[in-house]
């Protein structure tokens, strides 16, 4: 199986470490996130591992090439431009369809214990192109699904505000909290083009847009300079479900009060 850990973070919420370090490299329990989370990977039967970089990329290179982690691991280098989450999966798109497998992504500041061979599994026994763990755990932020787990939009809890403007929900529908852990199907990269998304754009404004079909516009964080011949409606759809896991145990360490918390843990 192949996983994509996203590394390439500014991790500015880390400072001071991160200005001389990459987030990647933020040691907890004395080991740094980086490791434990390729560890874990390999654990749960992962062969191959991409991992983007671009703040103080260089010091992740000779991380990795200073280990023997028993795993295939390749670099998708980002250090002449920051591509946020999106960017970065579709910069690494020739490194993650070398086969037409499907691939997990795995942010680099989650550390949880996800059966991501399970969630791979449910990923390819729906048949569809993108799977998202879920939890229905505390966050300020949650996405939108309906009975079935299918993605129906954003909810930011604290502003009240929804994504797309306007989304009725119904007496069915669910709201779960992301975890930052993903499956995508190559198929994925194909709607990416089709829909104009390109450079610079987070992945879930590119999930958003196919779950509601409606203008990128409407969906905020966008460089619309950046993502040309935008047709949302003449695009296509890829189908995109909720992976829920109601025992799951997570702890985000890319802020200060939870890395504290992970290293009292590890």
């Amino acid at each position: 199986m192949k996983a994509m850990i996203l590394a390439a973070g500014l991790g500015t919420r880390l400072k001071p470490w991160t200005l001389e370090h990459p987030k990647a490299l933020v040691p907890v329990g004395g080991v740094p996130m980086l490791e434990r989370v390729i560890l874990s990977l390999k654990k749960q039967s992962f062969t191959e591992i991409i991992i983007n970089i671009h703040h103080f990329g260089e010091q992740i290179i000779d991380f990795v090439g200073s280990k023997e982690f028993g795993v295939s691991i390749m670099i998708s280098d980002e250090r002449g431009k920051l591509l946020d989450t999106g960017g970065g999966i579709l910069h690494a798109q020739q490194l993650l369809t070398k086969d037409n497998a499907p691939f997990l992504i795995h942010n680099v500041d989650i550390l949880s214990n996800a059966d991501l061979a399970e969630l791979m599994q449910a990923h390819c026994d729906h048949s569809v192109d993108a799977t998202l763990l879920v939890s229905n755990r505390t966050s300020s932020r949650k996405l939108i699904f309906d009975n079935d787990l299918n993605l129906k939009g954003w909810h930011n809890l604290s502003t009240d505000e929804f994504k797309p403007q306007g989304l009725e929900m119904s007496e069915s529908d669910v709201e779960l909290a992301f975890s930052g852990i993903h499956v995508m199907s190559t198929r994925c990269f194909e709607q990416m083009t089709a829909a104009g998304f390109s450079d610079s754009f987070p992945i879930m404004d590119f999930y958003l847009s196919q779950a509601s079909k409606i203008s990128l516009s409407q969906i905020g964080n966008i460089d619309l300079s950046q993502a040309t011949n935008i047709n949302i409606s003449q695009a296509g759809k890829i189908g995109i479900k909720g992976f829920c896991c109601n025992d799951l145990n997570l702890i985000d360490i890319g802020k200060p009060d939870t890395l504290t918390q992970a290293n009292r843990l590890f």
